[in-house]
């Protein structure tokens, strides 16, 4: 099994930095910072689509064709913590070494949005206050790290949930 979660939450972790290194530059190189939330989370559910295929792997090449849905769980949830572990080290590297006016460019930019969007001065004035609170607990590396982890943890365990339902097999199908 560490031999199949090493080399697809490698790959995932891979793929999660390209993305991550690419919105940063984009970041910085355009003044506009256009996000697009949908295709973020489509490219992170199209890179976690790996733990599918390494659940699969480990069952059929490695276990005999059969998995039970714990075995299942278990190393989609390593190749999970592989690579949302390779994610948050490279954004915190990121954010540290070479972006630490990262919230310096991005909240003005939220805030921007949020009054495109047609936020009142209230809403506004609130916006405000949560992104001054969160630039302030962001001066805290457990935060960023917690906060990180946060962003892409989830949506692989749940990936992870929905694959070891479906692949979980207790008895070879003999036809």
């Amino acid at each position: 099994m560490k031999r199949t979660v090493w080399i697809f939450g490698s790959i995932i972790g891979i793929i999660f930095i390209t993305f991550l290194l690419y919105s940063t530059t984009e970041c910085y190189t355009n003044p506009e910072m256009k996000s697009n939330d949908v295709v973020g989370y489509a490219g992170m559910i199209a890179a976690f689509s790996f733990i599918f295929v390494g659940i699969k792997n480990y069952r059929d090449k490695y276990n005999g064709g059969l998995i039970t849905f714990g075995q299942a769980f278990k190393t989609g949830l390593y190749i999970t913590l592989i690579a949302s572990t390779m994610y948050v080290v490279v954004w915190l590297v990121e954010y540290y070494v070479f972006i630490p006016d990262f919230l310096d460019k991005f909240i003005p930019h939220v805030m921007k949005e949020a009054s495109q969007d047609g936020a009142s001065s209230v809403e506004l004035a609130e916006k405000q206050r949560e992104m001054d609170e969160f630039k302030e607990m962001y001066k805290n590396p457990l935060f960023v790290v917690l906060v990180t982890y946060a962003e892409i943890f989830p949506l692989g365990l749940v990936i992870t949930l929905i694959s070891a339902l479906i692949l979980k097999r207790r008895e070879v199908s003999t036809t």
